[in-house]
């Protein structure tokens, strides 16, 4: 035998993509619970679109690569006039959704926000739905996007249970254009062989660095990251539908594969981790578990480790807004992952840097009763020096409690407790919040305040007329799943940009 050659026998595809494509391709949606959670999922997530539009920074990166371009059957931008190929409109919608960080939210080893996906689901979709018409054919239903969006949620949300990409340095948004390949793939007319193919090229992307979420480079690439990574999802399926070969073992691969390259190695010291732990760990298999306990952002566009911190402040407020100066300390208690990815002193950059520091969302409030995007923003921020004045009185530490019950699977609770301490000696109640009102646990009490804040956004946008529409079939499942996607894009079409 020759030691200095490699064997090049060709192997089957890693198990972990064969299993995404078998659900992807077989799995059969019956949960009403599920459709029912997709369809406030996808009024949530367009709402929170419509608001970014607000904001110069977001609207900036809209529009065509190349002025002027025409697309035939283009993909529209909801809230605006853009008709695009459906690539730059996946990052467009991708960057609308997530620019205020107001999105729904996953939490378990890994992180993220499942409904980033809907950038390329929706491109696509309205896309194909067009070509489809001009062919005499059926377009997508919006029944099939809610299908495309309780499977992507899954994939997304169900390898982020026991893998953490964080720990080894690497961003969540790499399952975004994973999960976004395969469904996109399907919806394309992707048979097994090139979902694989498509979903190994995901993979064999590699992942981003987290470090544009983190303390000292926090910045606006994390707003537009997801957009980023589902409309690179739909070039993938886009070139696999052309008969681009995929890479069969691009995460086993010896030296070469995604697990020694990039899972391999702790984020701390760089020290390797054992053979063992470098695979993911699955506990469960793909159905509809994560749309039906998805987590909305209802009360605050926040970082959702500090939703329930941002609610404990708005009850606290009453109590302290006229004693700010005689305040001495305020201490929070919180769990491990808080204070991994949130917790931060000394000078806040900007806006994406605000909306991820804890000791500001939790003063805001305090000051102020309430949290708004608005609140992030450099004028706001310099014209009242009483915020950092409270960050720089909050201790900030970890209950072994929160941090356990936010890892059980019948739990998932995302929990902080603030107390305020004052000079005299007085004291607050301790408030304590465990489950934010976006929490399966509060769902009777949350959609109406998520349809609420549904309506606040599309009236940021459209006139009465138009958003009654809107609103009337969204609240309709029934006339919403049978809705034609293009006649659903339709409405959310304006005259101008």
């Amino acid at each position: 035998m020759i030691s200095n050659t490699d064997i090049n026998n060709r192997p089957d595809y890693d198990h972990v993509i064969q299993d995404i494509a078998d659900y992807v391709m077989n799995f059969e949606v019956t949960s009403e619970e599920a459709l029912d959670t997709a369809r406030n999922c996808l009024m949530d997530t367009l709402g929170c679109g419509l608001l970014a539009l607000r904001f110069p920074e977001c609207t900036k990166h809209l529009g065509p690569i190349v002025q002027g371009t025409l697309v035939p059957n283009g993909a529209r931008v909801p809230g605006t006039s853009l008709s695009l190929d459906p690539i730059k409109a996946a990052w467009d919608i991708g960057c609308i959704i997530r620019w205020l960080d107001y999105n729904d939210t996953w939490l378990a080893a890994e992180w993220g926000h499942p409904s980033d996906n809907l950038g390329g689901i929706l491109a696509v979709a309205d896309h194909l739905s067009q070509v489809r018409l001009s062919k005499g054919e059926q377009p997508f239903t919006m029944r099939e996007v809610l299908e495309a969006m309780i499977m992507a949620h899954e994939i997304q949300g169900v390898i982020a249970l026991e893998n953490s990409f964080n720990r080894v340095g690497l961003c969540h948004v790499l399952l975004v254009r994973v999960a976004s390949t395969a469904v996109i793939t399907k919806m394309m007319g992707g048979n097994r062989e090139q979902i694989m193919a498509a979903v190994s090229q995901a993979w064999v992307d590699g992942s981003a660095l987290r470090t544009y979420r983190h303390a000292p480079n926090a910045g606006s690439r994390k707003s537009w990251a997801a957009g980023d990574a589902t409309s690179r999802a739909v070039r993938l399926a886009d070139m696999s539908m052309r008969g681009e070969m995929g890479i069969p073992s691009v995460l086993t691969a010896p030296q070469w594969g995604f697990y020694d390259v990039s899972f391999s190695k702790t984020n701390k010291d760089q020290a390797l981790k054992p053979e063992a732990e470098r695979q993911f760990s699955f506990s469960q298999e793909y159905g509809s578990y994560v749309m039906e306990n998805i987590l909305f952002k209802i009360s605050f566009p926040a970082e959702f480790h500090a939703q329930t911190a941002a609610e404990a402040s708005v009850i606290l407020h009453p109590e302290v807004r006229n004693r700010l100066a005689d305040i001495k300390k305020i201490v929070i208690r919180t769990h491990e992952s808080a204070i991994r990815i949130i917790s931060k002193t000394g000078a806040l950059a900007n806006a994406a840097d605000r909306d991820h520091c804890l000791q500001y969302m939790v003063a805001v409030p305090l000051a102020f009763g309430g949290l708004t995007a608005e609140h992030y923003e450099d004028d706001f921020h310099k014209a009242h020096p009483i915020i950092d004045e409270l960050r720089d009185k909050m201790e900030v530490v970890e209950d072994k409690r929160f941090t356990a019950e936010y890892l059980e699977a019948d739990k998932r609770a995302i929990a902080n407790a603030i107390q305020i301490f004052f000079n005299d000696g007085s004291s607050t109640e301790e408030v304590l919040v465990e489950y934010p009102v976006g929490h399966r646990r509060r769902r009777q009490e949350g959609i109406p305040l998520l349809e609420q804040k549904f309506k606040a956004n599309l009236a940021t946008r459209f006139p009465s007329h138009q958003c009654k529409t809107i609103f009337t079939l969204c609240k309709d499942q029934a006339a919403l799943e049978s809705k034609a996607v293009n006649r659903f894009m339709d409405l959310f079409v304006i005259a101008s940009v």
